[in-house]
């Protein structure tokens, strides 16, 4: 697997998009449609979860701001149901986009180990992708807090 980098050309991925202008039953999307513009995809363990919540909600308060700047998706391996439950509970403003099968975790090199209470596990490391207009990476926000994610994301697309 490789490592991705700034400068690196970002992944392909087609899946489905749930909420936002998408709506309840989405759409599938593709990084290609967003060409020419600024794409942000953080991807996140899991819909609901107390440090998700925080973080989906943060983008939610910043929103205003952060549409003006790019088009943003959220990504978990959480399936569209779960998506639409979530983004109705918090009022998210933006798309989650279903990654079930792994293949976005996996081709953006966030399906890692994790250990909890000593117990070791696969799940998706909480990492932001920042995408410029060229498709290129612009910026990587690796295990970043839930608290400062909107701000961090905010000051990466300066």
């Amino acid at each position: 697997m490789t490592t991705l980098e700034p400068g690196m050309k970002a992944p392909a991925f087609r899946t489905l998009a749930v909420g936002g202008t998408y709506g309840d039953a989405g759409k599938e999307v593709s990084l290609g449609e967003f060409a020419g513009q600024n794409v942000v995809l953080y991807f996140y363990p899991k819909d609901d979860t107390p440090g998700c919540t925080m973080q989906a909600c943060g983008l939610r308060d910043a929103w205003s701001e952060v549409s003006e700047k790019c088009v943003l998706f959220g990504v978990s391996i959480d399936p569209a149901k779960s998506h639409a439950k979530f983004i109705a509970k918090h009022s998210l403003p933006f798309p989650l986009l279903v990654d079930e099968g792994h293949a976005m975790v996996e081709a953006f090199g966030v399906w890692v180990e994790k250990s909890l209470y000593g117990r070791k596990y696969m799940g998706t490391e909480r990492t932001t992708f920042i995408i410029g207009p060229d498709g290129t990476l612009h910026a990587l926000l690796r295990k970043v807090k839930p608290g400062d994610h909107a701000a961090a994301v905010l000051e990466a697309l300066k």
